[in-house]
């Protein structure tokens, strides 16, 4: 079988999966978010903490103890890592350094899993499970909760409440991500990644040298690494490292555990609105967009540029011969279009159309299906601007699931949409000003424009990916890549519960004979241009200066 053909086989492999668990799991997870009962573990975790899990929030107290919450993460994190050579099986690696501990700590928090450090020469194992791998947990559950929050506020009518954050992170972890974690991990290690406690085991090469390779317990962190939408890798090369990701149907399984959650949270949503054909409406702008950049990518790296590229018959530098062309584009697709940012090859390797097709689903404002309930909230905020333009259109008053969308609404929904072109845009224009700028790039001219481009992209849409030409260790990029993951997750959770909190207090509105119908394939097409059109907009300059320039050179 050609490559390509391999490749098509593993894709609708993956389609079919995805279809096959959307309505079971989608399901399930309705019902976890609507059910009156507490398991036994959940009440003693309430009663361990104090929670009544009884009582409900207003928006600014849900977004009050979300801030909360994750503040307490950022410090409990940062003091692990610097206090790792006195926890014990630090393996020798000693205390992190003040800003590399400030950076993980809040990339982890954010569900960001930017890693400015190589895990191998860095983090001992205490500090890799119960600090790292608790926040792969427990920033999902954040982002669940966060999205759930959301639906309520167009569910509800009349009401200032939207649940309990405690309650929505803890069943979030408990009967979602902890379940579909363990058997990920369990599937994982039978199919040869590894899992262990050692430092690493001595080697001796065909030339007679000998060396070491380090292991680590990946298996349990890859396993929440994809479900979890988190990304970091446990080991320098991530899911491109054969301990990590070893073969072929590894790689399936773990760009199936990125997109499962995102991709079945549409089925979620439709239950929880009472219109099923409400979520698919938006899972066809996810799986329009995914599908139209995924074909980019691929066709960039398979079409060979350059004359290393043309012996070898594909843009075959920075990827691994296991995975080949296909695999990496359908990873590099998957991992930029949700907030994942896990790699199976090296982004900035690839061609300036395929790693520019990486960097625009990140500019989408990752959607497509996004990261774990952020990936909902953001397109239903998304979906909020294309009712608004419509009724705009049409000079009618815009409603959405039969709420008004008024001059509060559009406000809140508008700093969800320009929150992250800020961050991108600013971030980069200070950085390529600075002459220390320079020095950290690996390559210069439009390249290394996008290898800038890229981190702040990443960052700012907790992401976690790299351009890997662009050195990220110095005050600057420690500091200001951190400030974005921080502002990049925290202003659009703040504002897009206080559209909910907003939606929540109107009364339902019936549909009218001129009320926009959004549960129809026009309302997708809308949507989707919609993404398409505030990212052009905002991004046609920078990108027509970094990939575009560099691939129309």
């Amino acid at each position: 079988m050609s490559t390509t053909g391999a490749g098509l086989v593993q894709l609708a492999v993956l389609l079919l999966a995805l279809a096959a668990v959307w309505r079971p799991l989608g399901d399930w997870m309705a019902r976890v978010y609507t059910d009156d009962g507490h398991w036994r573990i959940e009440r003693a975790m309430y009663r361990l903490v104090r929670v009544d899990p009884g009582s409900e929030q207003r928006w600014t107290t849900y977004a009050v103890a979300v801030l909360a919450f994750s503040f307490v993460g950022v410090v409990l994190l940062y003091l692990l890592e610097r206090l790792q050579a006195v926890l014990g099986a630090d393996l020798g690696r000693g205390a992190v350094s003040p800003s590399v501990a400030f950076n993980t700590a809040v990339s982890f928090v954010t569900n960001t899993n930017w890693q400015s450090y190589v895990p191998e020469t860095t983090m001992g194992h205490v500090v890799a499970m119960a600090g790292l791998t608790v926040q792969n947990f427990l920033s999902a559950a954040v982002g669940l909760a966060v999205a759930v929050a959301v639906v309520r506020g167009f569910v509800r009518t009349g009401s200032d409440r939207l649940g309990n954050a405690w309650v929505d992170i803890t069943r979030g972890c408990v009967r979602i991500l902890l379940p579909l974690a363990a058997v990920g991990a369990v599937v994982l290690v039978a199919l040869g990644v590894v899992m262990s406690l050692r430092a690493g085991v001595d080697v001796v090469g065909p030339d007679g040298r000998a060396s070491t390779l380090a292991l680590a317990p990946a298996a349990s962190q890859e396993a929440i690494k994809e479900l979890g939408t988190n990304g970091g890798g446990i080991l320098n090369a991530n899911s491109a490292h054969p301990f990590e990701n070893p073969n072929g149907a590894s790689d399936i399984i773990e760009i199936f555990l990125l997109l499962v959650i995102p991709v079945s949270l549409t089925r979620t949503f439709g239950r929880l609105v009472g219109s099923v054909r409400q979520g698919v409406a938006l899972l066809g702008v996810m799986a329009t967009l995914w599908g139209l950049m995924l074909a980019v990518i691929w066709s960039a790296e398979a079409n060979a540029t350059g004359p290393a590229a043309l012996a070898a018959g594909a843009n075959l530098e920075g990827k691994e011969v296991r995975f080949g062309v296909p695999s990496s584009a359908l990873f590099a697709d998957s991992t930029t279009a949700t907030s994942t940012g896990a790699v199976n090859s090296l982004h900035d390797s690839f061609s300036a159309f395929g790693g520019g097709g990486a960097l625009l689903n990140m500019l989408f404002g990752e959607m497509t299906p996004g990261g774990v309930g952020t990936g909902l909230y953001s397109i239903l905020v998304v979906a909020v601007v294309a009712v608004f333009l419509a009724g705009l259109m049409v000079g009618r008053t815009p409603e959405y699931l039969g709420k008004k969308l008024g001059r509060r609404e559009v406000t809140c929904a508008a700093v969800v949409v320009l929150a992250m072109p800020a961050l991108v845009l600013l971030g980069t224009g200070l950085a390529v000003v600075l002459p220390s700028t320079g020095e950290a790039l690996g390559n210069d001219g439009a390249h290394g424009l996008s290898e800038v481009f890229y981190a702040f992209a990443s960052a700012s849409n907790n992401n976690g990916s790299a351009f890997g030409g662009l050195t990220v260790t110095g005050g600057f990029f420690q500091t200001a890549l951190g400030v974005a993951m921080l502002l990049g997750r925290f202003v659009p959770i703040v504002a897009v519960l206080a559209l909910a909190g907003s939606l929540a207090r109107q009364p339902r509105v019936e549909p009218g004979p001129g009320t926009l119908a959004t549960d129809k394939p026009l309302f997708t097409v809308l949507v989707a241009g919609t993404v398409v059109l505030v990212a052009a907009i905002t991004f046609f300059p920078a990108l027509a200066l970094s990939p575009i320039a560099e691939g129309l050179s």
